[in-house]
């Protein structure tokens, strides 16, 4: 395993490309609405992404993706791609962008609603993103890997939803996915010790059923495999010396 660790220029660009990656799902939330396909969302994130921010869309052509970002409506886990469908109301998206600007990555995904969300996909949404923050909140030089999956596991099983095993966070930088992997369950105590200047993800997928998924035919799309919803948020975060630092804050700070 060979994770990076970023030096102080590096981690300037690091948050330019974080505080981008922020800055289109602020402005894509107001589009979110019943009528709306996901593949005009991915037009209008493409054009502001290339256009607005002078940066690039990691997703677009990565491993052979072929949109500029990924939107998981209901019961998608990740990876889905945007095309002719279109949101119906109280539809729940996943929309996940990841910036690419001075050769560094920015890795940020949140939940909207098409209008008024439902009571269950509200619910869903709001503890996979206290998840999220409570495995944020274990990361810091000298902790371990295992202590921001096992807080997160604790939390969702602990409102009778399920954690997602075979998709993960990861190390991020120079390149999409680095080493580690951030698993969002397991033990305190265990796995790689954290040090100062990594850089990483915490994402962690939700279902309100049972944990299990399937990867769909054109080989990106994951569902649920009992076809329950499923809600995500990811940020991606520097360990400082003094604990940690979230580089992809939107102007809310969610």
């Amino acid at each position: 395993m060979t994770v990076t660790i970023k030096t102080v220029d590096e981690q300037d660009k690091m948050r330019i490309a974080g505080r981008l990656a922020a800055d289109v799902l602020d402005m894509i939330g107001d589009y979110v609405k019943p009528g709306v396909s996901t593949g005009e969302l991915d037009r209008i994130c493409h054009r502001h992404i290339t256009e607005v921010q002078q940066a690039v869309p990691a997703p677009l052509n990565y491993r052979g993706f072929p949109k500029s970002i990924c939107t998981s409506v209901n019961h998608v886990v990740c990876h889905g791609i945007p095309g002719e469908r279109t949101l119906k109301a109280g539809d729940a998206v996943n929309i996940d962008v990841t910036v690419i600007k001075d050769g560094f990555h920015g890795d940020t995904s949140r939940m909207f609603f098409a209008g008024k969300s439902g009571i269950q996909a509200q619910r869903l949404s709001d503890v996979a993103f206290d998840g999220m923050w409570l495995g944020i909140k274990e990361l810091a030089a000298g902790k371990f890997l295992g202590d921001v999956g096992a807080v997160i596991q604790q939390h969702v099983e602990k409102h009778r939803f399920s954690v997602v095993r075979e998709y993960c966070g990861h190390g991020i930088g120079r390149v999409f996915h680095e080493d580690p992997q951030v698993l969002h369950y397991g033990d305190a105590g265990t796995g790689l010790k954290l040090k100062a200047g990594m850089t990483l993800t915490v994402e962690p997928m939700v279902n309100a059923g049972k944990a299990a998924v399937r990867l769909l035919p054109d080989g990106w799309t994951v569902v649920t495999k009992d076809h329950s919803l499923s809600a995500q948020w990811e940020h991606t975060v520097l360990i400082t010396e003094t604990g940690y630092e979230v580089l992809t804050l939107g102007v809310d700070h969610r």
